[in-house]
């Protein structure tokens, strides 16, 4: 593309305008761009990715190419000095930050070196302070682009990011609701063997020489009647076949288990829990939630980071409504992010060298974690306490929580 629009110039300013230059040196150095280009083609394996050391290569020869046609035509005098921002452009879309200061830097070099370094433009004689003042705009446009083409191309890869991420988490959870139709298919296949059981056993008992032998029996087809009512229960409805047990916890459990995993993470920091509740009302039992746990574990992480000296995590609950919430004494939301946290790549979280973790936050974590809490039909809030400290609250309608 570039070199046929370097040949397109040359036709339009040779017959066209009809100026004047050393239109043989110009078309020698077109025909050595398009023979670096020819030649690389031929050299380069088709199937490839090129390195970003070889890219940076390519452009920076790109550049000089368009510079020494440029500095035959006018140099910065000549509007056409544009160009240049074509490779940087490239490099700013599709390699890192150090490829792209590179050639950055390359580009704006040759710029100012065409503001005084370059034959005449045809018909032309401008002043040197003109040329040079060409060259810092063309080297100002080079920075502005690329900062420009570089931020837009980071935030689209980080929302890309966030987006993969929350369909990841989605796609755990769609896999765990299909465990229920494998239920169901389940009870269908593991029909007829038990009834083929049942009716043996019913033979034997029938038959029995022996009282152990009826008893056996007798037993075998009290197992499979249950094995049958398990799998009736499992095909009409799947989402309540789980161990009672394990599914349901106490607010006390709930808010041990969230703290758990940083007890002991900062010799620092200590981490406790409470449950509080209105007077003269039952304390409740919740469903398990593996949302509702991961959500506050990334919570309390966080403040790991931030907290001074304590951090809190408590469940509160009342007639209607329950209640967790995390609470440490640290600086609090920064003003300038708090509107916008919870979504991605919104984030306060220090830099590894002043993280008590190691982690280097991006924004995630509180993103997923409300996102999964929302799903559970909570309403999640972030504010300051008073009169320091970040408090980050999900309160459910007692009926979307409570085993009943």
């Amino acid at each position: 593309m570039v070199i046929g629009g370097e040949v397109a110039l040359l036709i339009a300013m040779a017959f066209g305008l009809r100026y004047v230059a050393p239109y043989e040196l110009c078309a020698a150095v077109v025909a050595a761009g398009a023979a670096v280009n020819l030649i690389t083609a031929r050299i380069s394996p088709q199937q490839r990715v090129m390195g970003d050391r070889e890219a940076v290569v390519q452009l920076c020869i790109d550049l000089v190419q368009m510079s020494l046609l440029l500095a035959l035509i006018g140099g910065t005098a000549n509007p056409f000095i544009l160009v240049l921002l074509a490779p940087v452009t490239l490099a700013a879309a599709t390699l890192p930050l150090r490829p792209l200061v590179v050639v950055g830097a390359v580009a704006s070099a040759l710029s100012m070196a065409l503001a005084v370094v370059s034959l005449p433009y045809p018909d032309i004689l401008l002043p040197v302070e003109f040329r040079l003042t060409a060259g810092v705009a063309n080297v100002a446009g080079i920075a502005l682009v690329a900062s420009f083409i570089r931020q837009s191309v980071v935030e689209a890869a980080r929302m890309a990011l966030a987006l993969d991420v929350t369909q990841t988490v989605l796609a755990r959870e769609q896999r765990l609701s299909a465990l229920g139709g494998l239920a169901a298919a389940a009870a269908h296949e593991l029909g007829t063997p038990l009834a083929t059981i049942s009716i043996v056993a019913k033979e034997m008992a029938r038959e029995a020489q022996t009282p152990n032998v009826k008893e056996d029996a007798e037993l075998l087809i009290a197992q499979a009647e249950r094995c049958r009512e398990i799998l009736r229960r499992l095909s009409a409805t799947p989402e309540k076949a789980t161990d009672e047990v394990h599914e349901r916890l106490s607010l006390r459990q709930l808010v041990q288990e969230v703290i758990e995993p940083h007890a002991n993470a900062s010799k620092e920091v200590r981490v406790e829990a409470i449950v509080t509740g209105a007077k003269d009302v039952k304390t409740p039992d919740i469903h398990r939630r593996p949302e509702i746990v991961h959500a506050f574990t990334t919570f309390v992480e966080n403040a790991v980071d931030f907290a001074r000296s304590e951090i809190l995590v408590s469940a509160r609950f009342d007639a209607d409504t329950i209640t967790v919430e995390v609470r440490d004494d640290g600086p609090g939301f920064a003003p300038e992010v708090l509107a916008k946290l919870g979504e991605p790549y919104v984030t306060t979280r220090p830099g590894a060298e002043g993280s008590r973790t190691g982690h280097i936050g991006m924004g995630l974590g509180f993103f997923i974690a409300k996102t999964l809490l929302e799903r559970t039909g909570a309403v999640v809030t972030f504010h300051n306490a008073k009169p320091r400290g970040a408090v980050v609250s999900a309160r459910w309608k007692r009926s979307e929580l409570e085993v009943v």
